[in-house]
């Protein structure tokens, strides 16, 4: 339906077209340089980031991105703190709740990818082992072959399998058709399978394989999880992640379309409606394992920082999670430097090292996350109030990069 689509990391929506990138060129040549607000040139002697700066962090984010409203977590060392802007829902007027529940989107990936390499850790899983050696038959057709895609190639999105979600449109009238729908696993891959792959899959050792991010992969992925351990790939990040670090704002919905209290609302505008759409409850079913989880800013900064401190695979699964392949040029251009590992994306930070995570998006919200190399610091950002045309998506995409950036690298301060 939108076969000229491209997709930022950790979106499994539609969110620019092809132009956009005529369009990155020029917000990174002038809205990255200009926009940074007078607290990131002040106290050039607080390597902290203080409350009363977080807050003008968020305000300013709101301003520039565009948003609705915006909510942030940061973690230095053992302190935390918080600040949002913006109402938490647009018509009453009512505050920001405090630690709010939210969609995950595709930071799910990355807990999905943690429990196929802990599979892979007990001998139950290779990731050489090809697609159909545990799902027989289910990748076929159209040019589409199971016993070429191997696990790895899922993971690290380098399986060339068409992206279901292009298909799923970009309209409030899309939104509105799809909203309370139920979809299965089946019925996804199904769908993504009618087009032919992109690209042959590429080898585990190549170091600049073709790459293309499809949510049909980690589809697959929790299917293939429910096939060896004879459990949903839900029930599997419940008992393998969630209970053993506490987690308990986590959880997949199912067909719940709701979100538990308290929490902001989400809403888009869509090409179709000149307005803003309330999108906050919806059916995630259509995510599944490529982005269906519910969680919080508590929650996803607790897993990263666990899972990059290695409390969550042995040190050479985690490794194998942290090789990286460069992504396109496309991407390159409102995420410099940004590299693919197996759930998990690297990006270089001004003050030198690397910021890990996995980011989310659905119609109406976006998370941005960052850990330091060593999970000293940590940053969730969510703003709410997202957009589908390239002027606006892209400028706000890159107040959110820019924002995150400084965060994690507070001033007269290296990463850590």
């Amino acid at each position: 339906m939108f076969p000229n689509t491209i997709h930022l990391p950790g979106n499994p929506t539609v969110v620019t077209r092809r132009r956009c990138c005529v369009l990155a060129v020029t917000l990174a040549g002038s809205a990255v340089a200009a926009t940074v607000p007078a607290t990131a040139a002040a106290g050039t002697q607080r390597a902290r980031v203080s409350g009363v700066r977080l807050r003008r962090e968020a305000e300013w984010l709101l301003r520039e991105g565009g948003y609705v409203n915006v909510a942030i977590l940061l973690r230095d060392g053992s302190e935390r703190i918080e600040a949002s802007a913006g109402p938490g829902e647009l018509h009453t007027g009512q505050p920001m709740p405090r630690g709010g529940a939210l969609r995950a989107g595709s930071a799910t990936k990355a807990f999905v990818a943690t429990v196929v390499l802990q599979l892979v850790a007990e001998g139950r899983l290779s990731l050489t082992d090809p697609v159909d050696r545990w799902l027989p038959g289910v990748v076929a057709g159209n040019g589409n072959d199971g016993r070429r895609v191997s696990v790895h190639n899922l993971l690290r999105h380098t399986s060339g399998l068409h992206n279901y979600t292009i298909e799923l449109g970009d309209t409030a009238a899309d939104f509105e058709r799809l909203r309370f729908r139920h979809t299965g696993p089946a019925e996804l891959v199904a769908a993504a399978l009618r087009f032919p792959p992109s690209f042959p899959p590429a080898s585990t050792d190549d170091p600049a394989p073709n790459w293309e991010y499809s949510n049909t992969n980690y589809v697959l992925a929790g299917m293939i999880i429910e096939r060896i351990t004879g459990r949903h790939w839900a029930e599997e990040v419940r008992a393998r992640v969630l209970r053993p670090l506490g987690l308990t704002g986590t959880h997949a919905p199912g067909d719940d379309p709701t979100l538990p209290a308290p929490y902001a609302h989400s809403y888009h505008r869509f090409p179709d409606r000149d307005e803003w759409v309330d999108t906050t409850v919806r059916a995630m079913s259509w995510a599944d394992a490529a982005g269906e989880l519910v969680t919080t800013h508590a929650d996803l900064e607790r897993f990263f920082t666990a899972l990059l401190r290695g409390r969550l695979l042995p040190p050479a699964q985690l490794a194998l999670m942290r090789e990286t392949v460069p992504m396109p040029p496309d991407f390159e251009q409102v995420m410099p430097g940004v590299r693919c590992g197996l759930g998990l994306m690297r990006q270089p930070l001004p003050c030198g090292g690397y910021r890990w995570g996995h980011g989310g998006d659905v119609e109406g919200s976006k998370i941005r996350m960052g850990v330091t190399e060593h999970g000293r610091r940590s940053v969730v950002i969510v703003a709410n109030g997202t957009y589908t045309d390239d002027e606006h998506g892209l400028r706000a995409e890159v107040a959110v990069q820019q924002l995150t950036d400084r965060l994690l690298c507070p001033e007269g301060s290296a990463p850590r």
